[in-house]
């Protein structure tokens, strides 16, 4: 079986390549770094490291890869004959691989070829479908309409750490032994899916997206946002902290409260959730840079992002979000500059002020939560960047 896959970066080789090649398929990657691309067209295979205690590396064996930039022609080619097409590219990007994939699919279906699967794995809910509403837009009617009848866009959540660390000259992806992948599964339309190896095949995506969202992503993001403000380098630096591993923890029960009575989540198995997940951020064989896990907090602060959705979720619940709306704030009080989103924000916030800055980043209209961020901003910039105190 192949599969083509759109992203060569640490997801996509530590994780999903890894796992489509453990179930059977012969990867393609598709990307932009010429060197990652003529690495793995030398070597048909690249190394991954599982941060288990022995720190075995794997060899992914065969593979191959495709320059986006300058091998289109191909590309379409592949995406005719794939089995099984797949990205972690970053939504934000899912834009700019629409026309070739748009062009490969209507050519396959042009061909007769059998239905196939097109699954976004990216950190924002319903990353497939925004993938497929931008394939969409560039096709005519009756090409939507073949579309519709002939490819899958089964909607996924993914869950795995995976970094890159420089052994000996060669980029090796890092991961941590946890995974989680879960599919839609009545939105797949091949049966070929359906052979993805530790992949979960769910009929509601809903509560698997959103637990991952509004508590790892979240988890992940407070752990940076507030360990920023406290000057540490790295999420694990941050978690070493008993004050902010525990404000961490708090920030992540709150938001589970919203998970527990919206999807009847057992609150025992939300804490052992939450614990398992506070430990994988702080785990120690990964270093996990604050402005890495920090950056883009624009899109950090969308209205249906990690952040704001379960605090403006929880508040019409009527729940608390002391926890939240403070993580809010430190997100707006984030600056790097090497990240474009983060000096926009600063240099809003100086031109307009922080209550304007929530309105327009968050697209909230709810006064009172806008007032509670509002404050939290304020306090934070006023208190020797104590925040996570109580």
């Amino acid at each position: 079986m192949n599969a083509v896959h759109f992203g060569a970066g640490n997801i996509g080789r530590g994780f999903i390549g890894n796992l489509l090649n453990e179930s059977g398929y012969e990867v393609c990657f598709v990307d932009v770094n010429s060197d990652m691309i003529d690495r793995i067209n030398s070597d048909k295979s690249y190394l991954v490291q599982l941060l288990n205690d022995e720190k075995e590396i794997k060899k992914i064996s065969p593979v191959s890869a495709s320059n986006s930039m300058t091998q289109k022609d191909e590309i379409i080619d592949r995406i005719v004959s794939a089995d099984l097409i797949t990205t972690s590219v970053g939504v934000n990007n899912l834009v700019h691989i629409a026309p070739v994939l748009a062009e490969g699919l209507i050519k396959r279906i042009q061909q007769m070829k059998p239905k196939v699967d097109v699954i976004a794995n990216e950190n924002a809910i319903n990353a497939t479908s925004i993938l497929k509403n931008e394939v969409l837009k560039l096709l005519t009617e009756a090409e939507k309409e073949l579309l519709n009848k002939h490819i899958g866009f089964p909607n996924s959540a993914i869950d795995r750490q995976a970094l890159s660390v420089n052994i000996d000259g060669v980029e090796i992806a890092v991961v941590e032994p946890y995974f989680e992948w879960v599919i839609n599964q009545s939105e797949i339309m091949s049966d070929k899916t359906l052979l993805i190896k530790g992949a979960a095949y769910v009929s509601d995506m809903n509560p698997y997206i959103e637990r991952k969202l509004y508590c790892v992503n979240a988890g992940h993001a407070t752990a940076a946002y507030i360990g920023f403000l406290a000057g540490k380098e790295t999420v694990q630096d941050s978690l070493a902290v008993d004050k902010i591993r525990t404000f961490v923890k708090n920030t992540m029960t709150e938001t589970a409260q919203y998970l527990i009575k919206e999807y009847n989540m057992k609150p025992e198995d939300m804490d052992n959730y939450i614990e398992k997940t506070i430990q994988r951020h702080g785990n120690t064989s990964i270093s996990d840079s604050v402005l890495r896990v920090g950056r883009s907090p624009i899109r950090k602060l969308g209205y249906d992002e990690r952040l704001v959705a379960p605090a403006r979720k929880l508040h019409e619940m009527k729940k608390p979000v002391k926890y939240i709306t403070k993580v809010i704030a430190a997100a707006f009080s984030f600056y790097d500059i090497e990240d474009e989103e983060s000096v926009e924000i600063q240099g809003y916030i100086k031109q307009n002020g922080i209550e304007e800055a929530v309105k327009h980043y968050t697209k909230l209209t709810n006064n009172e939560l806008i007032k509670l961020i509002t404050e939290n901003y304020e306090y934070i910039n006023s208190s020797d960047n104590k925040c996570f105190e109580d």
